[in-house]
């Protein structure tokens, strides 16, 4: 598993690397160079903490994104939004370095950084919490699943759909591109979508989850949605 673990963030981080200095043209990007290092340092740092603390759940994440049992919708959505991934990255070069269209002051960025800083940090707490959140829409019956509703579930029901609402943006701010933040507007419009189709999966298929939601009223966002 860690070898496996190890050549997909690998791969993973050639490729972002390949979009990022291909779109701007040039290797000379900072804010590019030190954001890979946050983001693959800290799904590292994620990774090496599920495979000591929930080596199960990290099997299931590093899955195939098209499996049985999975939802037909959630079999076309999941390409599209990594299409839109890809699209974003290349924006964000784009615009950032190549065509200079935008002038983010140094903090703004500087911000971003911290924000992914602690949106790992709660993407781990929401891990320790819940052993089930696997990367596809899927009730996991041979792992025997169940309604998690402690830690932050208490608080909305899809927690780290949430801290994706402050994840998405911050990518864009830490690389400096004004576009690639509004454009971070359609990946949350995704997140949105998926979060309510999978609740409706979830309050038709797994036991005691309907209960729940009854009583976490918020899929999102606390008093809003």
């Amino acid at each position: 598993m860690g070898f496996k673990v190890g050549m997909t963030l690998a791969a993973e981080g050639l490729l972002f690397a390949a979009l990022l200095f291909g779109a701007a043209g040039t290797l000379a990007w900072p804010a590019a160079w030190a954001y890979l290092i946050l983001f693959f340092g800290g799904g590292y740092w994620l990774t090496q903490r599920l495979a000591r603390h929930d080596p199960a759940l990290l099997a299931e994440r590093m899955k195939m994104p098209l499996q049985r049992g999975q939802p037909f919708w959630d079999k076309i959505l999941l390409p599209c939004v990594l299409a839109a991934w890809i699209a974003w990255m290349v924006l964000m070069g784009l615009d950032a370095v190549r065509f200079r269209w935008s002038a983010m002051p140094l903090w703004l960025q500087c911000l971003g950084a911290v924000l992914l800083v602690l949106s790992f940090l709660v993407i781990d707490r929401v891990f320790h919490e819940n052993t089930f959140l696997a990367a596809v829409v899927r009730i996991q019956a041979e792992r025997g699943h169940r309604v998690v509703s402690s830690g932050p579930y208490a608080v909305v029901r899809h927690p780290l759909y949430a801290t994706m609402l402050v994840f998405l943006p911050a990518n864009a701010l830490m690389l400096g591109s004004w576009y690639g933040v509004a454009a971070s507007l359609v990946l949350i419009g995704a997140i949105v979508f998926r979060t309510a189709m999978e609740d409706r999966e979830l309050q038709r298929g797994l036991k005691g989850y309907a209960a729940y939601a009854a009583r976490v009223r918020y899929r999102l966002v606390p008093f809003v949605w």
